[in-house]
């Protein structure tokens, strides 16, 4: 059985009920996993976005956003930075491939797992050696 995580930009377009998306997972019957970096990205943007709010209706706007995030991300298998997700960060890190920190651990998530990463960042994933990558998002 194949592994399917999905990236930040594909648990946004799952939250916003994209069509194409929304197609390809259930005609494939795909267990919903993403990354403990993926919920980390997903929260800190929504936590700043209620630290930022200064009025009433921004700040109640900015916590619904905060608990439809939450909700979402509860339909979800969180796959954990594990210590084989670490070695293989560390790995990933002593080759200098240029790709941010977070995206890193993504990735090393998702090679630990043997799994397939869903994500729209195809310009910046591809340059990690082995990682299977597509975009559902067309």
């Amino acid at each position: 059985m194949r592994i399917y995580i999905l990236d930040t930009d594909h648990l946004s377009l799952y939250g916003r009920n994209h069509l194409a998306l929304l197609q390809r997972l259930f005609a494939e019957s795909v267990q919903l996993n993403t990354t403990v970096i993926n919920v980390e990205e997903q929260l800190r943007g929504r936590l700043a976005q209620v630290a930022e709010a200064e009025d009433g209706t921004t700040k109640s706007n900015a916590y619904i956003r905060l608990v439809e995030t939450v909700t979402l991300l509860s339909e979800f298998t969180i796959l954990q930075y594990s210590a084989k997700s670490h070695e293989i960060y560390k790995d990933l890190i002593a080759q200098n491939i240029p790709v941010g920190s977070q995206d890193l651990r993504i990735a090393s998530i998702t090679l630990a797992n043997k799994a397939i990463l869903l994500t729209k960042n195809l310009q910046e994933f591809n340059k990690v050696p082995g990682l299977n990558i597509e975009d559902w998002s067309i």
